[in-house]
C-alpha cells in the first residue's frame, strides 16, 4: 500500500480489527515488524543458562525468531489475535483424578485459530490487497507474546504468560505477519506490580526470578515436552496429580477475576477428560487414545510419555493419601 498516508493506515488497522471481532477473536493488536533486540539477548542468555532443558527446537532458527522479516519477506506488520478458551468448569479436588491443563481440554487451538487467522488473512487480501505474509499459531519460531504485548493486548506477567486487563490471562495467541504498513498500536503498562502469587504457589520454584521460568523445574515441562524417562523423584513428588501441563500459576493470579467463558465451543471440555480417576488414565491403550485424543493438543505427549506422567500422579496420590490419614488420626 505505498503512498497511502497516516489516516488511511489508520483506517484500514480499525477495518481489520473490526473484522478479526467478526470472526470471533476477543482482541487485536497491531505492531511494526522489527528486529527484537532486546529479547534477542534475553532468549540467547536463558538458553545459554541451558533454561530451555531439552528442548532443543528452541536453540535452531534464532534469527528467525527475532526477526520477522527472516519469516515473510518485506514484513510490515505484525497482527496479533487472542482468542479466549476459559471453560466455567472446575478441575477436580481430590488426589484420585488426573488433572489436564485447561487449555488441552477441548479441541486443538491450533486448528481452531488458523481458521480464523486464514479467514482474516484472506478477507485483508480481498479488501486491502494485494498483500503476502503467513500465518503462526504456536507453529513457529515466533514470540508470540512478545508481539502481542508490543500491540498492546496486554503485558508479560512475572510467571512470563500474556496478562490481559480485560480477560487475564486463559486465551491463546496468533499471528498474522504481513507486508502491509499499517497504523500501530504501542504496549501497555506492566501491572503485576509487588505481587508475587504466582511465584509463591509454584511447587517446584519454576518461576526461578520474576518473568523468567526455568523448564527444567516446571511441571508443563516435565509433562508435555519432556520424552523418555521423568522428572527426579523430588521434584516429581511436587507434581501432584498433574498429568498434563499446569495451571496453578494463572489460577492463582488476581488478575484472572477477569475471566469469562468461551464463546467457542471447539473449547469447551471433551469427554473423559476433566474428572477422570488416574485409574482409568493408566488404562488407556494406543486404540483408545487415539480415538479419544483425535484433534486434541494432549497428542503433544506421546501416549507412553503421558502413561509416565499417570504412574507419578498415582504415587503422589498414594503419598497424599498417607498423609492426610496420618493428620486425621487422633494424637
Amino acid at each position: 500500500m505505498p503512498g497511502h498516508d497516516q489516516a488511511q493506515r489508520e483506517r484500514v488497522a480499525h477495518a481489520i480489527k473490526r473484522e478479526a471481532r467478526r470472526l470471533g477473536f476477543d482482541a487485536c493488536g497491531i505492531a511494526k515488524a522489527t528486529k527484537l533486540d532486546k529479547e534477542a539477548e534475553r532468549l540467547e542468555a536463558w538458553l545459554h543458562q541451558g533454561r530451555h532443558a531439552s528442548m532443543a527446537y528452541m536453540e535452531r532458527h534464532f534469527e528467525k525468531r527475532v526477526d520477522p522479516t527472516r519469516l515473510v519477506d518485506g514484513a510490515q506488520s505484525v497482527i496479533s489475535v487472542l482468542r479466549n478458551y476459559f471453560q466455567p468448569v472446575s478441575q477436580p479436588e481430590g488426589a484420585e483424578a488426573g488433572k489436564v491443563s485447561r487449555y488441552a481440554w477441548g479441541d486443538d487451538y491450533h486448528t481452531v485459530l488458523k481458521q480464523g487467522l486464514y479467514a482474516l488473512f484472506h478477507w485483508i487480501g480481498e479488501n486491502h490487497g494485494p498483500v503476502a505474509g503467513r500465518a503462526f499459531v504456536d507453529s513457529a519460531p515466533v514470540l508470540d507474546k512478545v508481539w502481542a504485548q508490543r500491540a498492546g493486548l496486554g503485558w508479560i506477567g512475572k510467571h512470563t504468560n500474556l496478562i490481559s486487563r480485560t480477560m487475564g490471562s486463559y486465551f491463546f495467541i496468533g499471528e498474522l505477519i504481513l507486508d502491509l504498513p499499517l497504523a500501530y498500536d504501542g504496549p501497555i503498562a506492566d501491572h503485576c506490580g509487588s505481587c508475587t502469587r504466582c511465584i509463591d504457589a509454584c511447587p517446584t520454584d519454576a518461576i526461578y526470578q520474576p518473568y523468567a521460568v526455568d523448564s527444567n523445574r516446571c511441571i508443563a515441562y516435565w509433562t508435555i515436552e519432556h520424552r523418555g524417562d521423568g522428572a527426579p523423584e523430588d521434584l516429581s513428588r511436587e507434581f501432584g496429580n498433574w498429568i498434563f501441563g499446569c495451571d496453578i500459576c494463572q489460577d492463582v493470579c488476581p488478575w484472572n477475576k477477569f475471566k469469562f467463558a468461551t464463546s467457542e465451543t471447539r473449547f469447551m471440555p471433551r469427554s473423559g477428560i476433566v474428572g477422570t480417576p488416574l485409574k482409568t488414565w493408566a488404562e488407556l491403550d494406543l486404540a483408545a487414545y487415539r480415538k479419544r485424543f483425535k484433534g486434541s493438543a494432549i497428542k503433544r505427549a506421546h501416549l507412553e510419555d503421558l502413561k509416565r506422567n499417570v504412574q507419578v500422579a498415582m504415587g503422589n496420590s498414594v503419598r497424599l493419601d498417607a498423609a492426610a490419614e496420618r493428620e486425621s488420626r487422633p494424637e
